[in-house]
Protein backbone atom coordinates (compact mmCIF):
# COMPACT_ATOMS: atom_id res chain seq x y z
CA UNK A 1 0.00 0.00 0.00
CA UNK A 2 1.25 3.48 -0.81
CA UNK A 3 1.95 6.05 1.86
CA UNK A 4 -0.57 8.83 2.31
CA UNK A 5 -0.33 12.39 3.52
CA UNK A 6 -0.91 12.94 7.22
CA UNK A 7 -1.51 16.13 9.11
CA UNK A 8 0.31 16.12 12.45
CA UNK A 9 -3.03 15.56 14.18
CA UNK A 10 -3.86 12.59 11.94
CA UNK A 11 -0.44 11.05 12.49
CA UNK A 12 -0.73 11.48 16.27
CA UNK A 13 -4.23 9.94 16.17
CA UNK A 14 -2.87 6.93 14.23
CA UNK A 15 0.07 6.48 16.59
CA UNK A 16 -1.72 4.23 19.15
CA UNK A 17 -2.38 1.68 16.40
CA UNK A 18 1.18 2.00 15.12
CA UNK A 19 2.55 1.52 18.64
CA UNK A 20 0.52 -1.64 19.15
CA UNK A 21 1.61 -3.07 15.80
CA UNK A 22 5.24 -2.08 16.34
CA UNK A 23 5.19 -3.78 19.74
CA UNK A 24 4.04 -6.93 17.92
CA UNK A 25 6.88 -6.51 15.41
CA UNK A 26 9.48 -5.95 18.13
CA UNK A 27 8.22 -8.87 20.23
CA UNK A 28 8.43 -11.20 17.24
CA UNK A 29 11.87 -9.79 16.38
CA UNK A 30 13.14 -10.51 19.90
CA UNK A 31 11.90 -14.11 19.68
CA UNK A 32 13.48 -14.62 16.27
CA UNK A 33 16.79 -13.26 17.58
CA UNK A 34 16.55 -15.53 20.60
CA UNK A 35 15.85 -18.62 18.50
CA UNK A 36 17.95 -17.92 15.42
CA UNK A 37 19.87 -14.63 15.34
CA UNK A 38 21.31 -15.49 11.93
CA UNK A 39 17.83 -15.64 10.35
CA UNK A 40 16.50 -12.16 11.24
CA UNK A 41 17.80 -10.25 8.19
CA UNK A 42 16.18 -12.71 5.77
CA UNK A 43 12.89 -12.65 7.67
CA UNK A 44 12.81 -8.84 7.79
CA UNK A 45 13.46 -8.68 4.05
CA UNK A 46 10.73 -11.26 3.42
CA UNK A 47 8.26 -9.25 5.53
CA UNK A 48 8.93 -6.10 3.52
CA UNK A 49 8.76 -7.96 0.20
CA UNK A 50 5.65 -10.06 0.69
CA UNK A 51 6.86 -13.20 2.42
CA UNK A 52 9.06 -16.26 2.00
CA UNK A 53 8.03 -19.94 2.05
CA UNK A 54 11.27 -21.13 3.65
CA UNK A 55 10.81 -19.66 7.11
CA UNK A 56 10.62 -23.12 8.72
CA UNK A 57 10.64 -23.26 12.49
CA UNK A 58 10.44 -19.47 12.76
CA UNK A 59 7.18 -19.26 10.82
CA UNK A 60 4.98 -18.22 13.75
CA UNK A 61 7.22 -15.33 14.77
CA UNK A 62 7.92 -14.39 11.18
CA UNK A 63 4.17 -14.22 10.51
CA UNK A 64 3.65 -12.00 13.57
CA UNK A 65 6.45 -9.72 12.39
CA UNK A 66 5.04 -9.61 8.87
CA UNK A 67 1.48 -8.97 10.10
CA UNK A 68 2.70 -6.06 12.20
CA UNK A 69 4.67 -4.59 9.30
CA UNK A 70 1.72 -4.98 6.93
CA UNK A 71 -0.62 -3.45 9.50
CA UNK A 72 1.56 -0.37 9.86
CA UNK A 73 1.88 0.00 6.09
CA UNK A 74 -1.90 -0.45 5.68
CA UNK A 75 -2.36 2.60 7.91
CA UNK A 76 -0.36 4.60 5.35
CA UNK A 77 2.83 4.92 7.39
CA UNK A 78 6.31 4.10 6.10
CA UNK A 79 8.56 1.71 8.02
CA UNK A 80 12.14 2.92 7.72
CA UNK A 81 13.95 0.51 10.04
CA UNK A 82 12.48 -2.55 11.73
CA UNK A 83 15.43 -3.01 14.11
CA UNK A 84 15.17 0.55 15.45
CA UNK A 85 11.38 0.69 15.14
CA UNK A 86 11.49 3.78 12.91
CA UNK A 87 8.20 4.81 11.33
CA UNK A 88 7.60 7.89 9.20
CA UNK A 89 4.38 9.58 8.18
CA UNK A 90 4.42 11.64 4.99
CA UNK A 91 3.40 15.17 5.91
CA UNK A 92 3.76 18.73 4.73
CA UNK A 93 5.86 21.60 6.02
CA UNK A 94 5.45 24.93 4.23
CA UNK A 95 3.82 23.00 1.37
CA UNK A 96 6.80 20.63 0.93
CA UNK A 97 6.71 16.89 1.56
CA UNK A 98 8.52 15.86 4.73
CA UNK A 99 8.45 12.91 7.09
CA UNK A 100 6.91 13.13 10.54
CA UNK A 101 9.26 10.80 12.39
CA UNK A 102 8.49 8.41 15.25
CA UNK A 103 10.75 5.85 16.91
CA UNK A 104 9.61 2.85 18.91
CA UNK A 105 9.53 3.80 22.58
CA UNK A 106 8.71 7.48 22.03
CA UNK A 107 5.43 8.65 23.51
CA UNK A 108 4.41 10.81 20.57
CA UNK A 109 5.61 12.20 17.27
CA UNK A 110 8.01 14.97 18.20
CA UNK A 111 10.24 15.25 15.14
CA UNK A 112 10.31 15.69 11.40
CA UNK A 113 12.96 15.41 8.71
CA UNK A 114 13.43 16.04 5.02
CA UNK A 115 12.65 13.12 2.71
CA UNK A 116 16.33 12.49 2.03
CA UNK A 117 17.69 13.33 5.50
CA UNK A 118 16.84 10.19 7.45
CA UNK A 119 16.87 9.75 11.21
CA UNK A 120 20.11 11.70 11.62
CA UNK A 121 18.38 14.77 10.16
CA UNK A 122 15.50 14.79 12.65
CA UNK A 123 14.42 18.19 13.91
CA UNK A 124 11.85 19.09 16.56
CA UNK A 125 8.36 19.83 15.31
CA UNK A 126 7.67 23.47 14.61
CA UNK A 127 4.81 25.78 13.64
CA UNK A 128 5.39 25.15 9.93
CA UNK A 129 4.20 21.56 10.09
CA UNK A 130 0.75 21.33 8.55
Amino acid sequence: MKARYFTLEEAQATLPQVKKLMEQVQSARREILRLRPDALPAIEQAALNGGNKLLGELAVHAMRLEEGVRGIMALGAVIKDIDAGLVDFVGLRNGREIFLCWRYGEEEIGYWHELNAGFAGRRPLDEYIQ
